[in-house]
């Protein structure tokens, strides 16, 4: 079964860091561009991040440059992003899923989605 599973959330106080995992299963995530998404209640999907199957182009949203970093373990099957400098507005359920594209974060664009993890940011 081609799936992917986030974890890694949390919550945490504004000012705090968070790391996010996406774990593959029954594919090879090599092979692929993965995105990270959010979706905050009433509000629609949001590209949050990408990295290329190499790791050698990365793509962010303006609300989250220079605070979240995204990275990947290919050995691991494993895409991580790191979150720090959190504010109340990173609020959501976050997702992560892959494309055969470079350098979109359209979720239009990904398949094989994760069940998400809850991120809350909250004093």
């Amino acid at each position: 079964q081609v799936q992917v599973v986030e974890s890694g959330g949390g919550l945490v106080q504004p000012g705090g860091s968070l790391r996010l995992s996406c774990v593959a299963s029954g594919f090879t995530l090599e092979y692929y561009t993965i995105g990270w998404f959010r979706q905050a209640p009433g509000k629609e999907r949001e590209g949050v991040s990408c990295i290329s199957s190499d790791g050698g182009r990365t793509r962010y949203a303006d609300s989250v440059k220079g605070r979240f970093t995204i990275s990947r373990d290919n050995t691991k099957n494993t895409v991580y992003l790191q979150m720090n400098s959190l504010k109340p507005e990173d609020t959501a359920v976050y997702y992560c899923a892959r494309t055969s594209l470079v350098g979109t974060t359209d979720p239009r664009y990904f398949g094989s989605w994760g069940q998400g993890t809850q991120v809350t940011v909250s004093s």
